[in-house]
């Protein structure tokens, strides 16, 4: 290509367009050329990710390669109390288990809908969220009910521990008999943790 023209891409559904217009015509706005690829359409498609064992695999890890340093150096200034990298990975352990058998709550609306109805459990919240006025609010109805939360240092790591590929910032772990010893250490660790002032 030379100079006078210029590759727009659209992306629509599983397809990738190419147009290339020269400068003439975008003046005139008629179209030159448009050709579908199918280079970009194989990019479009979704790649099954390996299914690695469990006892290879890091929990809450979900494809990242910052280190715990790294992501804490990104946190919130209310991200207290934060939860140390060993009571992290238990963190995300208990939430892939509970998960499995589909016990917990996921997001702002929904946490907080079952905090103001009662519902007992550890809420995990993501340090690394912006802005904070999200979920600001949610320590201290915890507080107010005395439930044990803790922050944890990455939303990715804890969305891909509850199984989406979404990003998630705030997560209500419920006990359940499967689990049950995961979750009790996870409880007495998360209640032990000082709270902030």
């Amino acid at each position: 290509m030379n100079g006078r023209e210029r590759v727009l891409k659209h992306v629509w559904g599983l397809f990738c367009v190419r147009v290339v217009i020269s400068r003439q015509e975008c003046e005139q706005k008629t179209i030159k050329r448009v050709s579908i690829t199918s280079d970009y359409r194989s990019e479009m498609t979704k790649v099954k990710k390996e299914k690695v064992s469990e006892e290879g695999e890091e929990a809450g890890t979900g494809g990242t390669d910052r280190s715990y340093q790294e992501l804490i150096a990104h946190l919130n200034p209310i991200a207290q109390p934060l939860a140390s990298k060993k009571l992290s990975k238990k963190l995300y352990k208990c939430v892939k288990k509970a998960a499995k058998v589909k016990n917990i709550r996921r997001g702002v609306k929904e946490v907080q809908k079952f905090i103001n109805k009662g519902e007992k459990g550890i809420v995990v919240m993501a340090g690394d969220t912006l802005p904070i006025d999200v979920y600001s609010h949610l320590p201290v109805m915890c507080e107010d009910r005395s439930l044990p939360y803790a922050y944890i240092p990455s939303k990715v790591d804890l969305g891909s521990s509850a199984g989406s590929k979404r990003p998630t910032c705030v997560i209500l772990i419920k006990p359940h008999e499967e689990y049950q010893e995961a979750y009790d250490e996870c409880l007495q660790e998360v209640s032990s943790l000082p709270k902030p002032l």
